[in-house]
């Protein structure tokens, strides 16, 4: 695997994301990851998953400069998959838990949504859906996922102001379970998805399901339609112009 790191133990596997310096999400990363989940997902003697990044991005969203050479059919296409991957991960069988390394970013804080628990660092990291700050719109599933972790008001306050949380004020807003200082990090999340894995996988499977069936059934709903509003915005003139201004240092 070319952007992913993968270690198990004690039915425990870590995903750890490394894609140059910030963790920018493009085609092949998104591909790879799901390939990675859905392996683990088959595996019996894995009880439990983190995800994590490499560094101190967990992942700034979409390489944006990237997908400027895109057509619209082509952009259209990867957006498919990258919603197909965060939708999968919102119903996926097992418990994962997201680590929280750093920079938790757009569509880097879609895939955190996603999961179970989210145990992020303190320190100079924020997370945020930012999208908004740049002319960019959101996916329904995104915005459904949000409302499920914290609620429908508080994600309206979220998604209107593309505010950048620190990792605090994440915890109270509810975007993050637990903080931990960046030595510890990964010992919580460890702690964490032990656990989770103590518990009996089927039950925690069916209650998983009764849990998010609902809001994963009105993403199905709406999320085409969504993702074709979200190419119309980001081909538009004003929200074009400000995605040529955005750099990656690599």
């Amino acid at each position: 695997m070319e952007f992913v790191q993968l270690c198990t133990r004690e039915g425990i596997a870590q995903v750890t994301y490394s894609r140059g310096k910030v963790n920018a999400l493009n085609e092949p990363a998104v591909e790879e990851l799901t390939a990675c989940f859905q392996k683990l997902a088959a595996d019996p003697e894995v009880k439990a998953i983190i995800l994590t990044g490499q560094g101190k991005f967990f992942s700034f969203g979409f390489d944006i400069p990237e997908f400027l050479s895109y057509s619209k059919e082509n952009f259209t296409g990867y957006l498919i998959k990258f919603t197909n991957l965060y939708s999968y991960l919102f119903m996926y069988p097992k418990p994962v838990v997201a680590a929280l390394n750093g920079h938790t970013v757009a569509g880097g804080c879609m895939l955190a949504l996603a999961c179970d628990c989210r145990v992020m660092v303190s320190g100079k990291a924020r997370i945020s859906l930012n999208e908004i700050t740049f002319g960019s719109s959101l996916f329904a599933g995104s915005i459904r996922m949000l409302k499920f972790v914290i609620g429908e008001r508080d994600a309206q306050s979220v998604a209107y102001s593309g505010a950048m949380y620190t990792a605090e004020e994440a915890l109270q807003r509810g975007l993050v379970d637990q903080v931990s200082p960046e030595n510890k990090l990964m010992e919580d999340a460890w702690e964490v998805a032990h656990r989770f894995a103590a518990k009996d996988g089927g039950a925690f499977r069916s209650i998983k399901g009764l849990l998010r069936r609902p809001a994963s059934e009105e993403m199905k709903l709406s999320e085409e339609r969504s993702v074709r509003e979200f190419v119309n915005i980001w081909y538009s003139e004003g929200t074009w112009k400000n995605l040529q201004a955005i750099k990656i240092h690599s």
